[in-house]
């Protein structure tokens, strides 16, 4: 049983929605203690918001090329043994008219730094999008932009934009990126998007190398202060192709814990229950809404192209009618409902 002073913190942390680095650092070390207790207020504050109903987004892998090295993706430049591919601007409608088929009312138009992919080409593949399907969001998931970019997707009729901060602690972030890629440079991208009016998403792995119980603190703190709408959480899956390749995964138990933690600090927060998760964990999905996520992601890329888009070891590949079903039966052994839906933030 959790300590009185543990289990006051959750109360607190319910009630202000903030707690200090001292407490919140004092939740991690007590996981044992208030993993199930934690769990529980998260899905019950769940409830309260979004009842049984669980939105669901198609992701269209539209390019993974890609600029940058990070010391943990798959996807990174010096991956040369990577199968490397760009849908066309047609090839990207048809996932999304098949997305549309199956009731998917958000795409999420994600791709690595792709010089390759200009911002002229995207922007004339969201307008396209917003033609055809007039009661649909776009999401956006492309990496560090410039302000002026930003401005123009978002003049275009993107609405939500995924960029993980990966983590708020900068001597870690050091240890995961080559030096080219500053973290000061990720959070500022960050800020654009707010300011601009994007429902913006940050996110962090959980186990990444290298991270500690003053990581995650500052992730917390960061995430309390940032306020995002939605956020991309998920374990650390290491990749054959990567410095990384040796390490171990991250915890899903941890990882369960953490996103209880966010959602009873955040109770409004757009919340998924990541691929990577599902990867690590049979039943990832279900156990990511036991702890108050709300959002899943189907993959809506072409059979073709989707197991090149392999940001870590082991990610799951299933056509989309497969997947949907397999979503809806195990949803259904916690008497959860998929909704179609665009599932924007109400704040």
């Amino acid at each position: 049983m959790p300590d009185h002073t543990s289990a006051h913190l959750l109360d607190k942390l319910v009630k202000h929605n903030r707690l200090k680095s001292s407490e919140w650092a004092s939740l991690i070390e007590n996981e044992a203690d208030l993993y199930d207790l934690a769990r529980k207020m998260a899905q019950e504050i769940a409830l309260q918001n979004f009842e049984r109903k669980i939105f669901y987004r198609g992701i269209i892998e539209f390019t993974n090329f890609c600029q940058n090295d990070c010391l943990y993706c798959g996807l990174r430049k010096s991956n040369h043994d990577l199968k490397r591919y760009r849908l066309t601007k047609d090839e990207i409608i048809e996932c999304g008219k098949l997305g549309y088929e199956f009731g998917i009312k958000t795409f999420v138009l994600q791709g690595g730094e792709d010089l390759g992919f200009s911002d002229d080409k995207l922007i004339e593949v969201i307008l396209d999008l917003k033609s055809i399907f007039d009661d649909v969001q776009i999401t956006l998931s492309v990496g560090e932009r410039s302000f002026y970019t930003y401005q123009r997707f978002f003049e275009a009729g993107a609405r939500r934009y995924l960029l993980r901060h990966e983590t708020a602690d900068f001597t870690h972030y050091a240890k995961l990126h080559p030096e080219a890629q500053p973290f000061w440079h990720r959070i500022t991208c960050l800020y654009n998007l707010k300011k601009i009016g994007f429902q913006t998403g940050c996110g962090m792995m959980i186990g990444s190398p290298n991270q500690t119980t003053s990581s995650l603190v500052q992730d917390l703190c960061f995430i309390q202060d940032f306020k995002p709408e939605m956020l991309g959480m998920g374990p650390f899956l290491p990749h054959h192709s990567t410095p990384f390749k040796t390490q171990p995964s991250g915890s899903a138990r941890q990882t369960l814990y953490i996103l209880a933690l966010v959602r009873l600090m955040a109770p409004k927060i757009l919340l998924p229950a990541t691929t990577a998760l599902k990867t690590l964990l049979p039943n990832g999905y279900a156990e990511g809404i036991l702890s108050g996520c709300n959002v899943i992601m189907p993959n809506i890329s072409p059979d073709w192209a989707k197991p090149n888009y392999e940001l870590y070891n082991g990610k799951l590949v299933n056509d989309l009618a497969q997947s949907i079903s397999k979503i809806r039966a195990e949803l259904k052994t916690i008497n959860y409902q998929l909704v179609s839906a665009k599932g924007d933030f109400q704040g």
